[in-house]
């Protein structure tokens, strides 16, 4: 397990990752930036991954808490290494709509008609650094596109959400909300699958080495 957050009992954010079985072991380094922003940088067959977990302010708070936001996130980015795949997910606190002019980015299977202010700072995002939110382009009924259940019980919105390197995107076969796990939690799981190749793993049995490739499809949850 790897967290980024602080201490303090009644802290209302933090972010982190945990890692399953061999992909945990080809964990290259994790940085903890602080309680809304954490990646992991995983080594890979081909091109290495690096992962983003994001926690962004909800909609709700002001201009400048969600510029700093995007400004942390950005600062990071620019540090990571051109040849890696680029993954970003988590809560993004941000309503996708339907507008053409960000069909590109963004897909059309978003539950939302329109786009607001938190979702037009993801996409600007997006656009600025070749991302594609993969969230949104994958058909499936709206249950399993709602990540977010609102107090009323009734209200499902989709605001948390996956992106990758925009020439890497046929690697993401799938992303959709798994309902069934209780996580003690509004959010319900988000799975993505991914098409990746992982390292060789050289195993010592008995007296000699046996070379083990891995060819497997990665589940993040």
């Amino acid at each position: 397990m790897y967290y980024s957050g602080t201490i303090d009992q009644i802290s209302q954010a933090g972010t982190g990752f945990i890692l399953l079985g061999r992909i945990g072991e080809n964990v290259i380094g994790f940085e903890a930036i602080n309680e809304r922003l954490c990646k992991v940088r995983l080594k890979s067959k081909y091109n290495n991954l690096t992962l983003f977990n994001i926690y962004a302010p909800t909609e709700d708070k002001t201009d400048v808490e969600k510029e700093k936001f995007y400004d942390d996130l950005q600062t990071v980015l620019d540090r990571t290494p051109k040849s890696d795949t680029v993954i970003v997910l988590g809560d993004a606190n941000a309503k996708l709509g339907k507008e053409d002019v960000y069909n590109e980015i963004s897909g059309k299977h978003t539950p939302h008609e329109l786009l607001k202010r938190n979702g037009e700072m993801l996409l600007e995002f997006a656009l600025g650094n070749n991302l594609k939110v993969m969230s949104t382009q994958f058909q499936h009924k709206k249950i399993h596109k709602g990540t977010w259940l609102a107090p009323d019980q009734r209200t499902l919105n989709q605001i948390d959400h996956v992106m990758i390197s925009n020439e890497k995107k046929e690697l993401m076969e799938d992303v959709r909300t798994m309902r069934g796990p209780n996580i003690d939690s509004d959010h319900y799981l988000l799975k993505i699958t991914l098409r990746q190749k992982l390292p060789k793993v050289y195993i010592k049995k008995n007296r000699g080495w046996r070379g083990c490739g891995i060819n497997q499809t990665s589940r993040i949850q």
